[in-house]
């Protein structure tokens, strides 16, 4: 009963975000609607359940990091940052205005939770393998998140992170891709195909989790508590997720990749996420 009472409050919680990331990059005119919307459950699960953080100690050298490789999806960060207590909600309404810590993309130095300078695509996953290796020279129990967006995992850098990863035995990090299969471009398949992607993530040693629906939250949480019994090897959630997820006129649609909603689409998507 306490588990389905939980559940509730994380689809709940997931709601509130995205309703945050649609007046977000409403009120700035410019942001990343698509794939803040796919990641929504992902991270929701992340900082509501899943990882152990202290808001109020960002700092704190035992807390659990994130690295939001797809730095696009910054409006998610920052509401999951700020529904955390990391900082005040009503900071939110900032977004890309000059002199803002809500930078397009995330920057480490500018606000507090945010673990890695993002948005350069690519390059998160090396970070995160970085942190993961620093928590066994420092002989610290955290564990190293990284969320990646399909297109990104076209880049050779994320191959040479997942070797590394697979190589040096990362057990205490788990990787999520957010694979809604569309990207700024059109559909994946079609710029350049990722399949087969289990495969390609088994053959450099990695434990896949695949076959998980990246907005059931319940999934979502067996997948990282099976990923975090995993030893001698990293993990990889394969989330099938839904581009612009939660809005109707966004799913699928990637008009909305990197496009702000016209002040009447903004209404009817706070409508439709009542």
């Amino acid at each position: 009963m306490l588990f389905d009472q939980k559940i509730k409050e994380l689809e709940e919680k997931a709601r509130l975000i995205r309703r945050d990331i649609i007046s977000m990059i409403s009120k700035a005119g410019s942001g990343h609607p698509g794939g803040s919307l796919s990641a929504t459950d992902i991270l929701t699960v992340l900082y509501f359940h899943k990882m152990n953080i202290r808001p109020t100690e960002p700092n704190w050298p035992d807390r659990d990091r994130l690295v939001l490789s797809k730095g696009h999806a910054a409006p998610l960060l920052y509401s999951c940052l700020a529904e955390a207590g990391y900082f005040p909600t009503s900071y939110l309404g900032t977004l890309r205005q000059i002199g803002s810590s809500l930078q397009g993309h995330p920057d480490m130095l500018s606000l507090p939770g945010i673990e890695m300078t993002t948005g350069s695509l690519g390059q998160g996953l090396s970070a995160a393998v970085g942190m993961a290796l620093a928590a066994r020279v420092d002989k610290k129990a955290y564990r190293v998140y990284c969320v990646m967006g399909d297109g990104e995992t076209q880049e050779g850098q994320i191959w040479e992170a997942a070797m590394a990863a697979g190589h040096y035995k990362t057990d205490n990090l788990t990787a999520v891709l957010d694979h809604n299969k569309l990207q700024i471009d059109g559909h994946i398949e079609k710029i350049k195909g990722l399949d087969p992607v289990v495969d390609k993530w088994k053959a450099f040693r990695w434990n896949v989790i695949s076959g998980v629906n990246g907005h059931d939250v319940k999934a979502l949480i067996k997948a990282f508590d099976e990923a975090e019994k995993v030893k001698g090897r990293p993990s990889i959630i394969i989330a099938d997720t839904i581009k612009g997820k939660g809005v109707s006129f966004m799913e699928n649609n990637n008009e909305f990749h990197g496009r702000a909603p016209t002040k009447e689409e903004t209404e009817r998507a706070l409508e439709e996420l009542k």
